[in-house]
């Protein structure tokens, strides 16, 4: 039987130390969860979720699965119901990037060279980049996965150091850019228009250090966007 896990989960998957345990925050119906146990990604993996019904629908799942003799289910309002021994790979995935930051934020623990960071943030992306390139860690690689119409990134970061992102760099990491690939061209055509659309409305609003930041964001991304065209 054939786990249901989408390609942004699938580029989770991949992005997991093989033989490290993780801990799925945000679980929801545990797909992910199963998935690296079934592949022999993980030995152990605790599914966590602030609300029971998904959490009760993970368990169901990983019976049917047969795994869970190697979950343990966690009701947690992000890491904080999770003893930091419980796992040396943290998945955020589904989830928003400013939740995301505020998640990190209440748990300091985690930026501590034993965690892995595996990091799929739904929208306010450049939000997340920002945080952690600030507070101590450093992305070590982000790549893309598309889902129907929709472009997700995950990133994989750890404690260290990295050099403060531009306002463009926050939108499409050095990381990013230097992993390419057949979504990238798309990826940052798609931040473009969206950029461009910001700074549209923010010229009629005065909020001019708001609207010089998605200025230079939007002049940095065009600029990718050139290299990554004559590259190819």
């Amino acid at each position: 039987m054939k786990v249901p896990i989408s390609n942004r989960l699938l580029l989770c998957a991949e992005f997991v130390p093989r033989a490290s345990r993780a801990a799925d925050v945000g679980t929801d119906h545990g797909y992910l969860s199963i998935y690296l146990l079934r592949e022999g990604i993980c030995p152990f993996v605790t599914a966590a979720d602030l609300r029971e019904q998904p959490l009760q629908k993970a368990r169901e799942n990983a019976a049917r699965f047969g795994v869970s003799g190697r979950m343990q289910f966690l009701l947690s309002d992000g890491l904080q119901s999770i003893p930091p021994d419980a796992a040396d790979t943290i998945i955020m995935a589904g989830m928003g990037g400013d939740l995301m930051v505020r998640i990190l934020e209440a748990a300091p623990w985690v930026c501590d060279a034993r965690y892995t960071l595996i990091l799929q943030p739904q929208s306010a992306g450049q939000a997340l980049r920002k945080y952690l390139a600030e507070h101590g860690f450093a992305i070590e690689r982000e790549a893309l996965a598309k889902d129907g119409h929709f472009f997700y990134t995950v990133l994989r970061a750890k404690k260290g150091s990295m050099p403060p992102l531009s306002p463009g760099q926050q939108y499409a990491s050095p990381q990013l850019l230097r992993e390419g690939g057949p979504l990238l061209g798309p990826y940052l055509a798609r931040i473009e228009t969206a950029l461009a659309g910001t700074v549209l409305g923010l010229q009629k609003a005065d909020e001019p250090e708001k609207l010089r930041y998605y200025e230079t964001a939007l002049a940095e991304i065009r600029e990718m966007r050139k290299q990554h065209e004559n590259c190819s």
